[in-house]
């Protein structure tokens, strides 16, 4: 990524991220920018204007009225329909694909398409209401980047009854005001964690499914929730074909009100895996209203330290999901999270993006920048411990979101929204409209 605005044609110009250099300082950058420090600041989240850092990713906000998207053509393509559909030129498209033979198009190619247009998604948030005082200024301050919130705050019993974790009352009437669609989420998740067990049996049996249902229309009747977010996790794999059945009878139950439905990422159809077999994603496809496909935890605790959401894995595993999936139905994963491995035993600890950033800032470390997964990583010391963080900036953002308009894909999830990422949020209200 360069350090100086990216321009190719008059008038067009990329997003501009400046990676700090050794002896560079807030004041010079924002010089270079006519930008004011307090904004570069705030929208990096930064502790303060006086500590940056080699590798640092800074973003600076332009106002492009025409920015550079990517674009995979599809079988009829022609030149003037795609420049037509973008309000650009055939011109343009041309100044901006130099290597490309005019003559022909082909499909899977791969453009760069110079318009004024922004491309439209849906987010979805998850929020955990431990407390109002805590969730309802989160909830305000991005209502305007959030299609839907999904309410983490319900399980079942082991015979199928839905019951309240957390109470979620007064983050459901807010996220209506707000005009943010809150969703019901339900998960098998008890003191133990994530229940296998639990889910198989309820879904195995008839009577508990019903019971799961019915109680899941009440509950949503009741707070007025717009629908239900399913994360039902490490579901036995022999219970793949009564899931199905399960996720039928509830979107009949439902009606017109939304069924999203999460499920673990994968690049092959894996039936007897204890993670994703139970997952059959055409069918899931087929019924749900979206999918959520969990693009996150590549690298996971206590596993060896590795990039929380690689690009290369979420490309193989959006190249999968929607050969199956209408690309209109799927959402991917963000995570607002990184990840900081003690590297002697991988014990690991989880910390907010920005947190992520600014202990590197406070560490006096050099942050690095892994191309192929496109991630931020580096590395301190705590005593005589090494430790490796692996996290998200504006980059890696970047990269994602680029993603998700070449596949015109639906959208994005957030883990978690009491998770600190400024740098995601100011982008996406920049580059995208969330609708």
């Amino acid at each position: 990524m360069n350090s100086r605005p990216y321009t190719r044609n008059k008038g067009v110009k990329r997003m501009t991220v400046h990676v700090v250099q050794k002896g560079e300082s807030l004041w010079q950058i924002a010089n270079q920018y006519q930008v004011p420090v307090s904004t570069i600041v705030e929208v990096n989240g930064l502790p303060s204007a006086n500590a940056i850092i080699p590798g640092l990713a800074l973003y600076i906000p332009d106002e492009a009225i025409v920015q550079i998207r990517p674009y995979m053509v599809k079988a009829g393509d022609k030149f003037w329909q795609l420049a037509n559909r973008f309000n650009t030129t055939i011109e343009a498209i041309l100044q901006a694909n130099p290597r490309m033979d005019p003559s022909q198009l082909y499909i899977g190619q791969r453009l760069l398409i110079p318009t004024p247009l922004k491309p439209q998604i849906e987010t979805l948030g998850f929020i955990i209401p431990y407390s109002p005082q805590s969730t309802l200024p989160i909830l305000r301050t991005l209502s305007n980047s959030l299609t839907y919130v999904a309410v983490v705050s319900y399980s079942f019993t082991t015979q199928g009854y839905a019951y309240v974790l957390l109470d979620d009352t007064e983050v459901v009437r807010e996220s209506n005001k707000l005009g943010v669609t809150p969703l019901l989420m339900i998960r098998n998740f008890t003191s133990e964690g994530f229940d296998a067990e639990l889910a198989g049996n309820v879904f195995a049996n008839p009577v508990y499914r019903r019971n799961l249902i019915d109680s899941l229309l009440r509950f949503v009747n009741e707070k007025e929730y717009g629908g239900v977010s399913l994360d039902i996790e490490f579901i036995p794999p022999a219970r793949r074909r009564e899931f199905n059945t399960f996720l039928n009878e509830l979107k009949a139950a439902l009606g017109p009100r939304i069924l999203h439905v999460n499920v673990h990422a994968k690049t092959e159809d894996l039936p007897t895996n204890r993670i994703v077999g139970a997952y059959d994603y055409q069918s899931i496809g087929a019924i749900a209203d979206v999918v959520a496909v969990m693009t996150i935890d590549y690298g996971y605790p206590g596993g060896p330290p590795n990039p929380v959401a690689p690009l290369w894995w979420i490309h193989q595993i959006v190249r999968y999901a929607t050969s199956l999936i209408d690309s209109r139905k799927v959402q991917i994963a963000f995570p607002l999270y990184g990840y900081d491995w003690r590297v002697i035993d991988n014990t690991t600890t989880a910390l907010s993006v920005n947190g992520a950033q600014n202990q590197a800032i406070s560490a006096n470390t050099v942050i690095e920048f892994n191309q192929i997964a496109a991630s931020p990583w580096y590395q301190h010391w705590k005593g005589m411990e090494e430790n490796v963080v692996w996290f998200e900036d504006i980059r890696s953002y970047q990269e994602k979101y680029n993603l998700v308009d070449q596949y015109q894909l639906l959208g994005v999830t957030y883990w978690q929204l009491n998770l600190p990422a400024p740098q995601n949020w100011v982008y996406l209200n920049n580059h995208f409209i969330v609708t």
